[in-house]
């Protein structure tokens, strides 16, 4: 399997990127700069966190303009798989690709920690191999991670497991006392009706590494590999 990694201005996770899925899960990784015309014929896009050309206007807002986005568009379009984490899955939301969108969290600060996601979605890729009782521990950093859409929009994510992740606690509970963000309905990533984009806010490629005490994060590309292979 091929992966490409978008770099944009303001991109910082990238490399975190390309060093797990080609170092630590020994897949094929081309990097793609934002004003590439060509994909060179990745199967999975990924765009990682960071702060895309400073976070103006609203995170995500202007990337979504990057020429490389009309061609990730048209991939995505035509079934080919994309993932965006963090600044990915705000551009993804600015794209129309994923539906909703991730406003300034609920206390306006900044939030770098540790916090526990629930698999939800059964037919997702990047949730399908993973266990849904499980509370996996994955880093945020994030002022803008507020999941947020209208009401008839989480009634379909629900009717039709789009909703990827919600946070929990390290025992898989769900509760808004362990929602970090104010997030609608503890949404921590939701994938499209096609179920070919994900997006979620938890960096998992921030613990994929046994340097770093914790691989929860790798099983999520691991479950991806598994079920596109």
């Amino acid at each position: 399997m091929k992966f490409g990694v978008v770099t944009f201005p303001g991109s910082n996770c990238d490399e975190d990127m390309v060093y797990v899925l080609g170092t630590l899960l020994n897949q094929k990784v081309e990097r793609l700069w934002h004003k590439d015309t060509d994909l060179k014929g990745v199967d999975v896009v990924v765009l990682p966190g960071g702060f895309s050309y400073g976070d103006y206007l609203r995170s995500g807002a202007i990337a979504r303009f990057s020429p490389i986005m009309e061609k990730v568009i048209e991939h995505c379009n035509k079934g080919g798989y994309a993932i965006g984490v963090c600044n990915g899955f705000q551009i993804l939301c600015e794209s129309g690709l994923l539906p909703g969108t991730l406003l300034h969290n609920n206390n306006q600060k900044f939030i770098c920690k540790n916090v526990y996601i629930k698999p939800e979605s059964k037919s997702a890729a990047i949730t399908a191999s993973l266990d849904k009782n499980k509370g996996y521990k994955i880093p945020i950093a994030h002022g803008e991670g507020r999941y947020f859409a209208s009401k008839e929009v989480l009634e379909e994510l629900n009717a039709n497991d789009q909703i990827l992740f919600r946070y929990c606690n390290e025992n898989g509970e769900i509760d808004p006392s362990y929602n970090p963000n104010g997030a609608e309905q503890n949404i921590a990533g939701v994938t499209n009706k096609t179920k070919n984009v994900f997006g979620m806010m938890p960096h998992p490629e921030r613990a994929s590494d046994e340097e770093l005490g914790n691989i929860d994060g790798k099983a999520m590309f691991e479950s991806i590999i598994a079920q596109l292979n």
